[in-house]
């Protein structure tokens, strides 16, 4: 049996789902409210002691880190395979991976949080907020939080964590220009744990600077036709999440536009 811990908002919960649907898996579901911070809460801890989700429940065995969760399944469920089959195909969809890990989920942290839910946080009782600060873990982390929920795109660490999605937005235009899926000539682990910083960038209305590149917009409306994206995307989105994300980036527009040209 599958267990999911998970938010559907979470860039990280959608890439798991993702891998799910594409592999037609189904899942028991525990939603998980994180800005109630339910993350925080001891029983979950005891599952993920990272605070954050996703985590997989499988026969018991306990599976965190959204990245090694999709390698997981891929291992434990071949039959809709997402890695390519040769080693070199497999090494440079690998890259991609650890890059995302690496790289873009910090910087897409950081663009959600000083952007979609920071007038709600901001609205929440001070000492709730900082309770739920608090309880991050790591003080890296819990310090750049509290700074783009205080300043927002003015922020020190915003302009380097949009630059740094934007370099990746150029990177995958590049790479689409010889093929069809980062993965290779199909959809596969790379694909998926790249679409959800592209669907939250569209989310935060910073749909421009995906139009801006064709191949990767190409790449989205392809994504989205597939019959597991809305199983595992679609389905999970909150309304009013969507809304909020969307206002705080209507509103912001115009400056992450000018950061965007100056970075360019």
């Amino acid at each position: 049996m599958l267990e999911l811990y998970h938010n559907g908002a979470s860039t990280c919960s959608q890439k798991v789902r993702m891998v799910l649907a594409e592999k037609a898996l189904d899942f028991v579901s525990h939603p998980i409210d994180l800005i109630k911070g339910e993350q925080h809460d001891p029983a979950y801890v005891k599952l993920n002691p990272n605070h954050v989700v996703p985590t997989l429940v499988h026969d018991g065995a306990v599976l965190i880190e959204s990245t090694l969760i999709n390698e997981y399944l891929d291992d434990v469920f071949p039959d809709v395979p997402l890695r390519p089959a040769d080693a070199v195909g497999r090494h440079a969809a690998r890259l991609w991976l650890k890059r995302f890990d690496d790289s873009a989920q910090g910087a897409i942290g950081v663009v959600t949080f000083a952007v979609g839910p920071r007038r709600l946080l901001l609205a929440q009782p001070e000492e709730i907020r900082e309770a739920n600060l608090a309880a991050i873990p790591d003080p890296a982390r819990r310090a750049q939080r509290r700074s783009v929920i205080t300043h927002g795109v003015d922020a020190p660490e915003f302009a380097g964590a949009l630059a740094r999605l934007l370099g990746l937005l150029d990177d995958v235009e590049s790479t689409l220009a010889g093929q069809d899926w980062l993965s290779g000539a199909a959809f596969g682990l790379a694909d998926a744990g790249f679409l959800p910083y592209v669907l939250r960038l569209d989310h935060l209305a910073m749909t421009p600077l995906l139009a801006a590149r064709s191949r990767l917009a190409d790449w989205y409306t392809r994504v989205q036709a597939r019959p597991a994206f809305p199983v595992a995307v679609s389905e999970w989105l909150p309304g009013p999440v969507l809304d909020l994300f969307r206002a705080g980036g209507e509103e912001v527009w115009e400056r992450v536009e000018a950061l965007a040209s100056l970075s360019r």
